[in-house]
C-alpha cells in the first residue's frame, strides 16, 4: 500500500511539472494589467480587485498593495507615478513609493462609460496623452480613446475606430500601437496615423488582459485565470 502511494505520488509529481507552462513567471489573482518600467527594470501589474503588484522579470514579487475596491483593468508605470485604468471610465494616479492615490475623472468629447463601454486597457503616448481601450463585442463598436492628463485632471481628446472585439490590452512601442484580444487569442499591431491594423498575430490560447514589452526582446502577458506570461518577442511576431 505504501508502495503504491509513493508511486501516484511521483507520478502526480512530474504529471504537473510537464503540465506547468514554462512561459508563466508568476500567479497573481485575476491579473488584468501589465506595464514595464525602464528606471527599475520592473513590471507592475494590477488585479480586478483592486490589488496592485510590482514584480521582477523572473517573476519575483517585490511589493504588493490592495489599494481598495477598484476593477482595475490596466496600468501604466511613469518615472514617479502609475497610472491605473479603472473599468468605470475613472484613472487612479498612484505614487510609485507610498501608493498614495488620487482618482481622476475623464471630461471632454461626449463618450458615456458603461458596463458595456468600460475601459479595458491604457497604454502611454507621450508624457501627457494616453490611449485607452473600450470594451466591445462588435468591430462597429470597437474604440480607443485618446486622452490628455494635466494638472491631474484628465480630458478625451480623440475617438478612434479600432475595429478589433475585445481590446483588452495595449502597450505603445516605436510609434505602434500593440492590442491584445482575449476572444480571439490574438496580438494586434495598429498605427495610429492611418488609423488601421498592421498584423495579427496567434497567442497561445489563454485569457489575455494586458501586454507589456520591456525593449530588450521580451513580451509579457497579463493572464485573468491567474498568471503572468514571458516570450521572447521574435517569438510572438514571427507566427
Amino acid at each position: 500500500m505504501k508502495i503504491k502511494t509513493l508511486v501516484l505520488s511521483i507520478f502526480l509529481t512530474i504529471f504537473g511539472a510537464c503540465n506547468q507552462n514554462p512561459h508563466k513567471i508568476a500567479s497573481i489573482s485575476e491579473a488584468s494589467g501589465i506595464s514595464y518600467c525602464k528606471d527599475s527594470k520592473t513590471l507592475f501589474v494590477v488585479g480586478d480587485e483592486g490589488d496592485l503588484y510590482e514584480i521582477l522579470e523572473d517573476g519575483k514579487i517585490l511589493r504588493q498593495k490592495h489599494l481598495g475596491d477598484f476593477d482595475l483593468e490596466g496600468v501604466v508605470c511613469k518615472k514617479d507615478s502609475l497610472f491605473l485604468a479603472q473599468e468605470n471610465g475613472k484613472i487612479l494616479k498612484v505614487d510609485r513609493k507610498t501608493f498614495r492615490i488620487k482618482e481622476l475623472k475623464i471630461g471632454g468629447k461626449e463618450f458615456k462609460f458603461s458596463k458595456k463601454n468600460g475601459i479595458e486597457g491604457i497604454a502611454s503616448l507621450d508624457d501627457k496623452k494616453f490611449i485607452l481601450a473600450i470594451q466591445s463585442k462588435k468591430k462597429k463598436n470597437a474604440k480607443f480613446l485618446i486622452i490628455k492628463i494635466k494638472n491631474d485632471r484628465a480630458k478625451i481628446e480623440k475617438i478612434l475606430n479600432s475595429q478589433i472585439i475585445d481590446s483588452a490590452g495595449l502597450d505603445f512601442k516605436d510609434n505602434i500601437l500593440f492590442v491584445v484580444s482575449d476572444k480571439k487569442d490574438k496580438l494586434y499591431t495598429f498605427d495610429l496615423t492611418s488609423k488601421r491594423i498592421l498584423k495579427k498575430f496567434k497567442l497561445p490560447k489563454f485569457a489575455q488582459e494586458g501586454v507589456a514589452l520591456d525593449g530588450n526582446g521580451n513580451i509579457f502577458f497579463a493572464d485573468d485565470d491567474g498568471g503572468v506570461f514571458k516570450y521572447k518577442t521574435k517569438e510572438i511576431l514571427s507566427k
